[in-house]
Formats: structure tokens, C-alpha cells, sequence
């Protein structure tokens, strides 16, 4: 008598848990987590460092930053653009933060043949921090 309640325990908290697993699947699901990749590319340092991978779903309509990390600057913009210079891009607005996982919408018909390079771009000094070349 004295292991019922261990082992109660142990059949509460083992259930408990792939319940939560569960959840965690579901949910990564709903988020599009598991959805197909158009492109994707990693992260070059160039005037600062700069890591992780930058990738396209397959509807062609996000752009997901992976395990990004860059340096803090001045007005960090998300630029798909022609080069790493950015001189033709699309502004996918406010870099949204320097480590973590970050998505940014990418406006209906950007032509991704042609803006294929994802650049962190510092307005104010007119530098890229690092770029990724989608592939």
C-alpha cells in the first residue's frame, strides 16, 4: 500500500506530459512551424556580427529570422533587397529584436527571384550589419 501513491504520482505527471508534448506539437502547427520552405539562407556578418537563417514559406508571404543574433545600432531596418549594398529593396520595417526568432510579413507580389538577399540595414550610417542570401 504504501507505492499506490507513488505510483499515482508517476501516472499523473507521465500523462501529464504527453498532453503538453501534444500541445506544444499543435501549436507549432498552427503557427506554420512545420510549413514548407520557399528559400532560405544564413546570415553573413558585415559591418557587424551578425548569425542565424532567414527563410521563406512556400506561400511566399513571411520571412522567418531562426537563432538571430546581430549587435544593437541606430534604426535597424529588415530589407529584402537586389545586393548587399541595398540598392533596390523592399522595407520590411523595424528589426523587431537582436536574438531570438522574428517574423516579418513580405508585402504581395516582391518578386523573389529578384530581392533575394535579406539585409539588416543601419539607416543612419548607411551599412549593412549582415545579410543572408536566399536560396
Amino acid at each position: 500500500m504504501k507505492f499506490f501513491p507513488l505510483f499515482f504520482l508517476f501516472v499523473l505527471f507521465t500523462s501529464c506530459s504527453s498532453g503538453d508534448d501534444m500541445e506544444i506539437l499543435n501549436n507549432e502547427m498552427e503557427n506554420g512551424e512545420n510549413m514548407s520552405i520557399f528559400k532560405k539562407g544564413d546570415f553573413v556578418s558585415d559591418a557587424h556580427i551578425t548569425t542565424g537563417n532567414a527563410s521563406v514559406n512556400d506561400q511566399k508571404t513571411v520571412l522567418t529570422f531562426t537563432n538571430f543574433m546581430t549587435d544593437d545600432g541606430p534604426k535597424l531596418l529588415v530589407y529584402l533587397s537586389t545586393d548587399k549594398n541595398s540598392t533596390d529593396f523592399v522595407n520590411l520595417g523595424d528589426l523587431k529584436g537582436l536574438s531570438g526568432n522574428y517574423e516579418y510579413n513580405i508585402p504581395s507580389n516582391t518578386d523573389l527571384d529578384k530581392y533575394h538577399v535579406v539585409s539588416i540595414w543601419c539607416v543612419d550610417f548607411l551599412v549593412s550589419f549582415g545579410h543572408a542570401d536566399l536560396k
